[in-house]
């Protein structure tokens, strides 16, 4: 068995603990893999989440002894309280010796960050707190944007769900493509996303306009990714002139027009190479691109990825 230890804390967000176990536990009983579970916390008392959940811990981190495959910190609003605390920071290094992969949900970067177990390396954390992390650990090439990053054998992710698409990579390491992928179905999961990408939907990314023809125009790129997008054509639609209409988009949504289409073109074209059967060229076309070449350039920026990778791994 492989034996995954989860550390969690009065104030951690439940989904960054109950989520991965989930995954571990599904991949488990379904899917051949073996997993055994091990919920810690700094006092062996149970775990009061954010959410008013409590859950109970089978020890203390302190008691935790012996060899483990997996350590994994979960985040929550008081994650940053409990890195202040020496006694479980020193209790996290120690565990993590014995540990042969370590992984952070969330702001659970920051108890790994404290320890020191971040130092040179890459890693990642809620996109409202990378910001955070960056300053106060500049030793850390802290990365705002993916869903998790991997650095050797380090890994730390975004935050909430992006917890579980890190249980899912884990997984796949250890048991293959097929098991994460049949994992991810039984979770109902619409697809395994790559570390890679973007923590944002275009619609997420870019604040929604204040003004009805913005919004309009907006709704309008979502719904028509191969239409005419350019700024003429967008600003048409909004009547407005160009130059105005550049400005105002700007100003309400926080995306350029061109930066708020590209993503857009990506989402649905990411989309379009999970669920169909449709050549990249086809995608690249239906989704705005041109040419394969412009997609491809978009793919890289936007989720580390070409099209065929992505369609290669993410494909249902």
């Amino acid at each position: 068995m492989r034996r995954v230890v989860v550390v969690a804390f009065d104030g951690a967000q439940s989904l960054d603990i109950t989520g991965p176990v989930e995954a571990f536990s599904i991949a488990t009983r379904f899917f051949g893999a073996e997993y055994a579970i091990e919920l810690v916390t700094p006092d062996g008392a149970p775990a009061r989440c954010t959410s008013g959940l409590s859950l109970n811990a089978d020890r203390s981190l302190r008691e935790v002894r012996g060899a483990i495959d997996t350590l994994v910190i979960a985040g929550g609003a008081a994650a940053i309280d409990v890195a202040a605390d020496e006694r479980v920071v020193a209790s996290i290094r120690d565990t993590a010796r014995r540990s042969r992969r370590i992984a952070s949900v969330c702001t659970g970067a920051f108890l790994l960050a404290e320890a020191g177990l971040l130092d040179g390396r890459r890693a990642t954390t809620h996109w409202s707190e990378c910001a955070r992390l960056a300053e106060r650990y500049p030793q850390i090439a802290v990365e705002p944007d993916p869903i998790y990053v991997r650095d050797g054998q380090v890994f730390t992710s975004a935050g909430v769900t992006a917890g579980m698409d890190l249980a899912l990579a884990l997984i796949e390491d250890d048991h293959g493509a097929e098991a994460a992928l049949r994992t991810a179905r039984a979770l109902v999961l619409f697809v395994r996303r790559p570390g890679g990408q973007s923590q944002f939907s275009a619609q997420l990314t870019a604040a929604p306009a204040r003004r009805e023809p913005l919004r309009d125009v907006q709704a309008h790129i979502a719904d028509h990714p191969g239409s005419d997008l350019s700024v003429r054509g967008l600003a048409a639609r909004a009547y407005m002139s160009e130059r105005n209409f550049a400005r105002a988009f700007r100003a309400e949504t926080g995306m350029t027009p061109a930066a708020y289409v590209e993503a857009a073109r990506v989402e649905r074209a990411r989309r379009e190479l999970e669920t169909t059967d449709l050549s990249v060229q086809a995608v690249a076309a239906r989704c705005g691109f041109g040419t394969v070449e412009t997609m491809r350039r978009a793919f890289a920026r936007r989720l580390g990825v070409n099209p065929a990778a992505y369609r290669a791994r993410f494909a249902a």
